[in-house]
């Protein structure tokens, strides 16, 4: 008998607007012990069917059919009451975001404790001692430290491990995983799934992983299953899927995914004689209240050529965005130079204005950079308008110029930015930032927050743009699988040091340091593919 068996499931959300349909005849199976990875983009129906099996639809949601099973129970139409014994103990969630999931003003601790307590597995007096001994199974290091600390005192990845200790505490025989690692650098999305699967392995735990991601299903699951619009796709052994997936969408998916992919979306090219932005010695550090400084970016340098990419990789932390903000003027270093095409760039606010025409920033989160209350047509004239170009009717024609130029359909210009999709909101993005027809776009880790589709849709239009109007990019990202299909040159920083740079080609193939070497090694699915 399967532990967890969903038959022809369907559900919809009830909303002021009428039934929206999320998951049409589902069908899916997880044996003990077995991870099962399902995969699909936004909206596909994965988090809605991972939901449903504990119970936890969001507001409005509702199965109108088939049936969920755990072991011999059935689950499909539980009270609340029943749900809670299920819940912990029988099935566990790890969920997406721990900055939403944890509670900020209590101790992690006290947190983990919490379902020990409610589910009654040891005495009140133990409960604390037992925590700690979670925390330090789910990886957290210091665990008697970390137990007193509140959330936001803690990295993302070690969020991520008190979630999973939370979730191991009641020893469930299942663990829902959505999404567990989207939001993490690929060398802790590789520690926290290699601990996942290890625990499983020793505790014949079954996991269900909700992914986006094909590459991460292809490193770490036994079966795939392919969701689409609500529907299932394919399901299958993960190496019989890699190897002859047999349906278009499944093929287009493992074509989106950079590590997965045979081919790049761009050749990379030598380095360019003309210098656009050249880089010297950048120091920056900042002051610790009470603990003296820290040193964020550390004697960096760096050129970047006329019509060339230059990615600056790294984890979290590691600089690389405050290398970026200070090459723009957004930031003063505390010692060092940059220059743009031959002028030392100014400190003086109206000066440097004046190159700002030249340089634009694209942003990871295109809604929060986004202004909410502005139309999308607002949004891409915005620049346009704050330095005074064009009559009124010239930067309607420029606006619609834009939106055409990122294949953006003019039927959209009229909505705001809430109402567009995360690519659509990405190209909206992108279009403003070239509205003032700059020579330099930084991109700051421009595609991470999107799926692996969308993320090659605007891989493919970032590269299109580039050779149309000779623009430079400055591309900062944690993830070397998207270096490689659109960097020319690679600069690698890790804790503000530039430990290694040089062709693309060569520091992805080559590398010479063993920092490089272990973010390669963390690209979810190169244990399958050479990257």
């Amino acid at each position: 008998m399967s532990l967890l068996e969903i038959h022809d499931l369907t559900v919809s959300y009830h909303t002021p607007s009428g039934v929206v349909p999320a998951v049409r005849g589902v069908t899916l199976r997880v044996e003990p012990g077995e991870i099962v990875a399902v995969v699909g983009e936004s909206g596909s129906g994965k988090s809605t069917t991972a939901h449903a099996a504990i119970g936890l639809l969001p507001h409005g949601g509702r199965i109108d059919g088939g049936r969920i099973t755990f072991g011999e129970s059935t689950l499909t139409g539980l009270s609340e009451k029943d749900w809670q014994r299920v819940r912990g103990t029988g099935i566990a969630l790890v969920p997406q975001d721990p900055t939403v999931s944890l509670d900020p003003v209590r101790r992690v601790g006290e947190q983990v404790a919490e379902v020990l307590l409610i589910h009654r597995l040891v005495p009140r007096r133990e409960a604390a001692a037992r925590a700690v001994a979670l925390l330090r199974r789910a990886g957290v290091d210091r665990p008697e430290l970390r137990a007193r600390q509140y959330p936001h005192e803690l990295s993302g990845g070690l969020r991520q491990r008190v979630l999973i200790a939370i979730a191991l505490a009641g020893e469930p025989r299942l663990i829902i995983a959505d999404e567990p690692t989207s939001a993490l650098d690929v060398t802790v999305q590789r520690e926290i799934l290699d601990h996942l699967a290890a625990l499983a392995a020793e505790s014949g735990t079954a996991i269900l992983l909700i992914t986006h991601d094909l590459a991460v299903a292809a490193d770490r699951a036994d079966r795939i299953v392919v969701l689409s619009e609500g529907r299932l796709v394919e399901e299958a052994p993960t190496p019989e899927l890699l190897a002859a997936p047999a349906e278009d969408y499944t093929r287009r998916l493992l074509a989106a995914a950079p590590s997965l992919s045979s081919t790049a979306t761009r050749t990379p090219r030598p380095e360019a004689t003309d210098v656009l932005l050249s880089v010297d010695s950048l120091v920056k550090s900042f002051s610790l209240r009470g603990h003296g400084s820290v040193r964020a970016v550390d004697d960096v340098s760096f050129r970047l050529g006329r019509g060339r990419t230059l990615a600056l990789v790294g984890e979290s932390g590691s600089g690389k965005t405050t290398t970026a903000r200070i090459a723009v003027g957004l930031e003063t270093p505390s010692s060092g130079t940059v220059f743009f095409d031959g002028e030392e760039l100014p400190r003086a606010a109206a000066a440097l204005r004046r190159l700002r025409r030249r340089f634009q920033l694209v942003y990871q989160n295109p809604y929060a950079s986004l202004n909410p209350r502005f139309s999308i047509a607002e949004v891409i004239g915005e620049p346009l308008r704050a330095f005074g170009v064009g009559s009124r009717a010239e930067r309607q024609r420029r606006v619609a110029e834009l939106a055409d130029q990122v294949a953006l359909p003019a039927a959209l210009l009229a909505r705001r930015p809430a109402e567009l999709s995360g690519g659509q909101r990405q190209r909206a993005a992108i279009a403003r930032a070239l509205a003032l027809r700059p020579d330099l776009v930084v991109l700051d880790e421009p595609v991470s927050a999107l799926d692996v589709s969308v993320q090659a849709q605007i891989l493919k239009l970032l590269v299109t743009l580039q050779d149309e109007l000779g623009l430079s990019y400055l591309f900062i990202t944690h993830d070397l699988a998207v270096v490689q299909e659109i960097a020319d040159q690679v600069a690698v920083l890790h804790r503000g040091r530039l430990v290694e740079q040089g062709p693309a080609g060569e520091v992805l193939h080559r590398p010479r340091e063993e920092y490089t070497r272990t973010l390669l090694a963390a690209v979810p699915g190169a244990r399958r593919v050479d990257v």
